[in-house]
């Protein structure tokens, strides 16, 4: 920890066991340790033993600490940023730090370890080759529901981050927006000792949460299937295949499916093969 090094530093987010080795060197080891909750970070920190001099960095002051925090590394100091639980700048602050420090021209280097969403998605059964993350969705309900609109064709699995208060509100807009029948996976309260994962329909899981309030305590997460591709989705609209064949008689067929998307708005490729079929 002699060179001034800004460490990204990956914390717990519920069992303590989960810190890795390698964190609590580089937590021990620094000259300071930026924090976004200090008395939340200090719980941890004594847990284990360790004494640093910490700094706090929350949404409300992190622009303000950029420079006083590069003026450290200026002076050849290393600092850790953790977060109250968790990889740092996923859903939460940090990502102005890295970027100012990174301008700066000083290292930032990661001590990979938890993540929330991450942890829920190996867990959850749904697909994760291709996934969303979305985060917290807006607290208003028409924001939020906008928001869901947009995301309400995709295809791959959509990842949330959800509050105790907020739940149920966000649970019953997706029904709204995804509707019913979509199947989804809440995580609720990771590696705690009321850990539960729990998929079901939108509607179900509902359901499932009214019936039982504790269910509505903790920390979530929130997982839902990516939308269904419709059999008839990727047709080829009579209009647009009459274009396509029109210029493939003058043309030859990457030219004439090339010039077709211009016109039609289709892909290229599926112009192509169209073609070749």
């Amino acid at each position: 920890m002699s060179e001034p090094v800004l460490y990204i530093v990956a914390t717990p987010i519920g069992n303590l066991a989960d810190l890795s080795e390698r964190a609590r060197e580089v937590l021990a080891g620094v000259d300071y340790i930026a924090a976004e909750d200090t008395r939340h970070s200090g719980r941890l920190l004594a847990h284990f033993n360790i004494k640093g001099q910490m700094i706090s960095v929350h949404d409300h002051n992190e622009r303000q600490r950029c420079e006083h925090i590069i003026n450290l590394l200026s002076s050849g100091h290393s600092i850790a940023l953790v977060s109250d639980a968790g990889t740092p700048l996923i859903s939460d602050p940090g990502f102005h730090l890295v970027r100012a420090v990174r301008e700066a021209g000083y290292r930032v280097s990661p001590v990979p370890g938890c993540c929330a969403f991450i942890a829920a998605l190996s867990a959850s059964g749904l697909p994760s080759d291709r996934f969303q993350f979305i985060g917290f969705l807006p607290s208003k309900s028409g924001a939020r529901s906008q928001a869901l609109e947009v995301l309400s064709d995709n295809a791959e699995t959509l990842v949330f981050y959800e509050s105790t208060h907020r739940i149920l509100d966000s649970l019953k807009a997706m029904r709204e927006v995804f509707g019913a029948g979509r199947y989804a996976v809440v995580a609720r309260e990771l590696t705690k000792t009321f850990e539960t994962i729990h998929g079901d329909s939108l509607a179900g899981l509902i359901d499932w949460m009214e019936a039982d309030a504790n269910q509505q305590r903790g920390e979530f997460v929130v997982l839902v299937q990516g939308a269904e591709k419709s059999q008839d989705e990727d047709a080829i609209d009579p209009e647009s295949e009459r274009i396509l064949r029109i210029l493939a008689q003058e043309l030859p067929p990457k030219k004439a499916a090339g010039v077709a998307a211009e016109i039609t708005g289709y892909k290229k490729n599926r112009l192509y093969q169209l073609l070749i079929d």
